[in-house]
């Protein structure tokens, strides 16, 4: 019976995987229907089919130079932790872990894969802590361009219409973000397992972000890919007919992008479209315009991801 334990929990696992995957695909095709249902599928679809290629190429190339720059930036931070990757497989490395993060549940499995096929010679521990400095990394400038954008286009007159809870709002994202570093150093003085591996990311992102001779690389870094994937955005808003201007852009897109983290669902989709019928009103734009842009957002970024099954090909013919 034993023996058998193991054996049988494997399927097992597989099955409650595959279960997992399908939720979520439900999910994000039931939000998805819901949205368009709403603001109208059709008026939606309408703007869709008449995008304009030069805007769609415009934002491929954007979102393939914010891939580099990322790839650039993880191997930054890679090295200050000991793990040295050379440009080429840290770009091949980087769109694969995009494309499958595109088709995988969770939005992480392609990072985590990723840190499991760079192990070799630093271990998995080190690793592990590389990629999520790096994404984090990110994440910091999100919030940072996004706090400013919103402070600045709520106060500069002439500005978004920003409903009345939103000092409240930009006050409770500031204080999660900045609860962020004194979470990891409590967990850091817990004892056993949790503590030690707190502890050791908490020395990473002293030594591969904070540090002085690196903050001002991974600041500069991580602010490009931000504007990077906001003018893509941008560019989809301005193939599907709205015009989006650089303060409007800042304030609303990192928030819809925001809305791709949530793991209920495939690579964001469905909360992504929400969210941005939820805000294009505030540009006194139509909700459809939100949710094509989304959509259409969504479509570049799957295609932006395809050289990734180049890297696939390889490693699978290695």
């Amino acid at each position: 019976m034993t023996a058998a334990g193991p054996a049988a929990r494997g399927p097992a696992r597989v099955t409650r995987a595959r279960m997992l995957f399908g939720l979520r695909v439900l999910a994000s095709v039931t939000l998805l229907w819901l949205v368009l249902s709403s603001v109208g599928s059709q008026e939606a679809l309408s703007r869709l089919t008449a995008a304009e290629p030069f805007w769609i190429l415009a934002a491929l190339l954007f979102l393939a130079l914010q891939t580099l720059l990322s790839a650039w930036r993880w191997r930054i931070t890679a090295a200050a932790l000991g793990q040295t990757l050379t440009g080429r497989r840290a770009v091949r490395e980087y769109w694969l872990a995009q494309l499958l993060n595109q088709v995988l549940p969770g939005g992480i499995l392609g990072d985590a894969g990723r840190a499991l096929r760079t192990q070799t010679g630093v271990g998995l521990l080190r690793a592990g802590q590389a990629v999520v400095v790096e994404r984090m990394s990110g994440q910091f400038a999100l919030f940072g361009v996004l706090l400013s954008a919103v402070v600045c286009t709520a106060l500069v007159p002439g500005g978004l219409d920003w409903p009345r809870w939103w000092p409240g709002g930009v006050v409770l994202a500031l204080l999660c973000v900045l609860l962020l570093p004194g979470a990891l150093l409590g967990a850091a003085r817990l004892p056993g397992r949790v503590g030690r591996g707190a502890g050791g990311l908490a020395k990473a992102f002293s030594a591969a972000l904070f540090a002085p001779t690196l903050w001002p690389r991974q600041l500069c870094l991580s602010t490009l890919t931000v504007g990077c994937n906001i003018a893509a955005f941008a560019c989809c808003a301005r193939a599907t007919g709205t015009d989006l201007g650089p303060a409007a852009a800042a304030a609303l897109v990192p928030l819809i992008l925001l809305a791709m983290l949530i793991p209920f669902a495939i690579s964001g989709w469905g909360f992504r479209e929400g969210a941005a019928a939820a805000l294009w009103p505030l540009l006194g734009a139509p909700a459809e315009a939100g949710v094509a842009a989304s959509v259409l957002f969504g479509l570049t970024l799957l295609v932006a991801s395809l050289p990734g099954l180049l890297a696939l090909l390889q490693r699978s013919g290695a």
